[in-house]
């Protein structure tokens, strides 16, 4: 009996030296995956700046905005605030809608208010510049 306790205490003895040695490892282990983790996210990164840079460069102003709103409101806000309501792209910003007129219309604009509607539709009420009237422009749309 002596003897098995004996082996059964160096055998404890050699699993108790043996786990720190694990500790060791995967800790070793987990710093290895955080070098390689941190790489993988630079080379994402990396990627989508270029994707990004890439679909600037096929800006389309046509799939910006989609058509002047012609309503009642519409035709009042034309009038006496000197705005347009036009339907926009869900993913447009303000600054792309903006540009987007600008290049269209040739025209100055002072600012752009978006609106969601709760069919899901994206609205742009755009306010131009004194210099440029939104009658005129609607006329070119053929609104009025």
């Amino acid at each position: 009996m002596t003897k098995k306790k004996q082996e059964k205490k160096s055998q404890d003895k050699k699993q108790v030296v043996e786990k720190p040695k694990k500790k060791q490892e995967t800790v070793a282990k987990k710093a290895e995956t955080k070098k390689i983790s941190d790489s993988k996210e630079n080379k994402n990164t990396k990627k989508s700046l270029k994707k990004s840079k890439q679909l600037k460069k096929f800006y389309d102003p046509y799939k910006t905005i989609i058509y002047p709103v012609s309503t009642e409101k519409s035709i009042r806000l034309m009038e006496s605030e000197n705005k347009l309501i036009f339907r926009v792209s869900l993913k447009a910003k303000k600054s792309e809608i903006k540009q987007a007129l600008e290049d269209l219309f040739k025209v100055k604009i002072i600012s752009v208010k978006t609106l969601i509607t709760q069919k899901g539709h994206k609205r742009a009420y755009v306010k131009f510049s004194d210099e440029t009237p939104a009658i005129d422009i609607a006329t070119q749309l053929g609104m009025m």
